[in-house]
């Protein structure tokens, strides 16, 4: 067990310098009068501010003298991959917001799933407004904020888009006007009083913002991994009530699907780990992880269970695509349709396509993020829960045929095709607890939940491999039935015929001892 964290150890650190000597081996061009003209088209003449490394004076732009300058010279706010987003942005020195634009960046949602033009329009609402507002996506009509509209399905990149021009435009005008000679001046008042002061005073975080806002759904989903942890400590007591335990058990994918998918997009991905590895590498920050409660409370979850369980209580609770799936599996079963289990041999060398599939993302990922997320689009997640079907056929065509295939073998994706399944399996061998109740008989002669199992994740000789159990618990439901687990219906039957044989002696007995009528 030693040698193992030791090994772990190694390849987190060695990982991490990867990302750190990667993350801090490019640098940023210089600035031309073209990518002025962008934002400022009556740009005549640009010159770079000495004294503040990476700003430049625009020169013949209309109204008040303009900066220029790329945020990524003044702010380091990791995104939803781990790595900043990249703008161009102008603000004139009252610090007014004169253009922004997207120079650069590695959101896989950006990538593939919005369109330039939506991630302009959204940017676009931040022209006219000031570096000290206190901007806000979502808080329209909320006093003391200026709120402006999000992206659909990239919320988290908005949020940190938004933040990254106020706080890298508050940066630039304090160190701008650092440099400027140090004239009496004229009193200011009104608005562009607070902007000519530095700085603005930090307000409430963007986290915090975003925690206040879905507060329902925090009480929610922090009461539904409550009732998870019950279900966990009285597994034993729960499955021997096998009608209640169903029933639970099907009411929770449901809420799992509605809720932490479809309506909150809490769908976790093999992304979040990439972007938490470049978080970890360029310097961490609890700040870009907090932003979305839903997936932050889910991985909080996660890193909690999978020490103590496995992996397979995400996989077979939490994970929205895979509850789709095994609600799918049990309706077409009540249909009368069983499904079809490939040969045991075929099916172990299948699960090596999950981690083929994790190390090439991974690999991917060393050199872009961009890339690494055009290969996570094996994942339909985003397809599914953050996009709700609304992208080109291609993607719809392959999230339905992956749930289509379900009905004939169950949780097909899960066990093959997860890249995010096969990342938390690694974990999973150093799990605390054992909880799942095994026989002498299991595998020798018995076969009963090998046959059941839905992943197929226990072998012919009664083994449950831990690394694919999705801990659906159905094994321990036979495990205490009577009426379905051969050794525990042989003594049940041995109990009947010893109390039938019993009723008869006393029977026999009454009837020598009673007297002639």
């Amino acid at each position: 067990m030693r040698n193992h964290w030791q090994s772990v150890r190694v390849c987190l650190r060695l990982s991490a310098l990867l990302w750190l000597l990667l993350g801090s081996s490019w640098s940023l061009a210089a600035l031309t009068l073209a990518d002025a003209r962008q934002l400022l088209p009556a740009a005549a003449a640009l010159e770079p501010v000495v004294a503040v490394p990476g700003l430049y004076r625009v020169a013949g732009a209309s109204g008040a003298p303009a900066l220029l300058f790329q945020t990524d010279d003044f702010v380091h706010i990791p995104a939803y991959s781990g790595s900043p987003v990249n703008l161009l942005v102008s603000v004139s020195a009252d610090g007014l917001i004169r253009g922004v634009r997207v120079r650069s960046h590695q959101e896989p949602i950006l990538v593939i799933g919005i369109t330039d033009a939506d991630l302009q329009a959204f940017v676009a609402q931040l022209e006219g407004k000031r570096a000290d507002d206190r901007i806000r996506v979502g808080a329209q009509g909320r006093t003391g904020y200026v709120g402006i509209d999000g992206l659909s399905g990239a919320t988290i990149t908005a949020m940190v888009i938004t933040r990254t021009v106020t706080q890298a435009a508050a940066n630039v005008l304090a160190a701008y006007r650092e440099q400027l000679p140090q004239t009496p001046a004229a009193p200011v008042s009104g608005p562009a009083a607070a902007s000519v002061t530095g700085p603005a005073a930090a307000a409430v975080p963007d986290w915090h913002w975003s925690w206040q806002q879905h507060r329902l759904r925090v009480i929610v989903l922090a009461a539904a991994l409550v009732v998870l942890l019950l279900v966990l400590f009285l597994q034993d007591w729960l499955v021997q009530h096998k009608t209640f335990f169903q029933r639970l058990r099907v009411g929770y994918l449901v809420f799992t699907v509605v809720f932490i998918g479809w309506l909150w997009h809490g769908q976790l991905s093999v992304v979040n780990l990439l972007g938490f590895a470049r978080n970890l590498a360029g310097g961490f920050s609890w700040d870009s992880l907090l932003l979305d409660p839903v997936v932050f409370l889910l991985w909080a979850f996660v890193a909690l269970s999978i020490l103590l369980w496995g992996r397979g209580v995400y996989c077979g609770w939490l994970c929205p695509f895979g509850a789709a799936q095994e609600l799918l599996s049990k309706l077409s079963r009540r249909l009368g349709f069983a499904g079809y289990m490939l040969p045991q041999a075929l099916h172990e060398r299948l699960w090596a396509i999950k981690y083929l599939l994790l190390i090439a993302i991974c690999g991917l990922a060393l050199d872009s993020m961009a890339n690494a997320a055009r290969m996570a689009e094996i994942e339909p997640f985003k397809t599914v829960f953050v996009m709700h079907f609304e992208r080109p056929p291609l993607y719809v065509f392959y999230a339905l045929a992956l749930l289509a295939v379900t009905v004939f073998n169950s949780k097909f994706y899960c066990k093959y095709l997860c890249p995010l399944g096969a990342a938390l399996s690694f974990v999973t061998r150093f799990r605390v607890f054992d909880w799942l109740r095994r026989r002498v008989e299991c595998g020798h002669p018995c076969q009963t939940c090998a046959n059941e199992c839905q992943i197929a994740a226990i072998r012919p000789t009664g083994e449950i491999v831990d690394n694919e159990c999705h801990y659906c618990l159905e094994c321990q439901v036979t495990y205490w039935d009577e009426h379905r687990c051969p050794p525990l219906v042989r003594k049940r039957r041995k109990r009947e015929v010893n109390r039938i044989g019993a009723d008869r002696v006393i029977a026999s007995d009454a009837t020598a001892e009673s007297p002639p009528g």
